[in-house]
């Protein structure tokens, strides 16, 4: 079967290109096992507590081919697999190019062998084909808010996408790991905790939820800008508030860290 690269490159004699902003090797916060993670530029959404404001505009990126990325993933191929881990597609918004990203996760999977997950906040999950999904061991859901209203101030974007994405993804029995990070006088609330717990616990194919205490690392990004980071003023989360919201989620009867 070809590829959306490939047949990109049957019609035009060109290949495919993404903006890619970096490629980093982490453990641990990309999904299972050591990493290679591909951040791709640009992202519909403009969250006030965004850790990477530098790879909301993809003309910032910087223009590069899937064989550039499957090559440099492929060097480390051996230590990953020793590892347990395997190659994420994060961001930015990876569904933002999603041949680019398709194309990606093809490579990554049948090329490489590697395990497969996609870091998404699912708004633009109408994007992902079920081809591209197919290619995807994993998503990592970013649901922000169970508030609406919430969700809208939080990112500048409507909540409904990201659910009905989720809901997708359920249909398909597709892993999902449920990201929720908690901000101390916005989405700390009883309510909107219990929301995302519930909605989250309803799937049926969420494996884990990590509960993300805020925190400030980004905002020498956003100085780097010329911006002010949006939430200055807000403290970080206390561990006893961090362990109440994960013991709800765990009360929900989900696995959560």
């Amino acid at each position: 079967m070809a590829t959306p690269a490939a047949a990109v490159l049957e019609r035009t004699g060109r290949a495919v290109t993404g903006s890619v902003h970096s490629w980093d090797l982490s453990t641990g916060v990309d999904g299972p096992g050591t990493r290679f993670t591909v951040f791709l530029s640009g992202c519909p959404l403009q969250c006030l507590y965004c850790q990477n404001p530098d790879t909301m505009r993809m003309r910032n990126g910087r223009r590069t081919t899937a064989d550039a990325i499957v090559a440099e993933a492929a060097k480390y191929r051996t230590f990953i697999d020793a590892a347990g881990g395997g190659a994420t597609i994060s961001g930015g918004e990876p569904l933002l190019q999603p041949v680019f990203a398709g194309e990606l996760f093809h490579r990554f999977k049948h090329e490489l062998g590697l395990h497969t997950a996609l870091d998404t906040s699912g708004f633009l999950g109408v994007r992902a084909t079920d081809a591209l999904l197919a290619d995807v061991d994993l998503v990592l859901l970013d649901i922000k808010s169970w508030e609406p209203d919430l969700y809208r101030r939080l990112t500048g974007q409507p909540l409904r996408p990201t659910l009905d994405f989720a809901r997708r993804l359920a249909g398909l029995g597709k892993a999902v790991w449920v990201r929720f990070v908690l901000v101390p006088g916005l989405t700390d609330g009883a309510a909107n905790v219990g929301g995302v717990a519930d909605f989250a616990a309803s799937l049926g194919n969420v494996e884990r939820v990590d509960v993300l205490p805020f925190h400030k690392l980004g905002r020498a990004k956003w100085e780097g800008l010329g911006k002010r980071f949006p939430l200055e003023a807000t403290p970080s989360p206390t561990p006893a508030r961090v362990e109440e919201a994960r013991a709800r989620f765990r009360a929900a009867g989900l696995h959560a860290v």
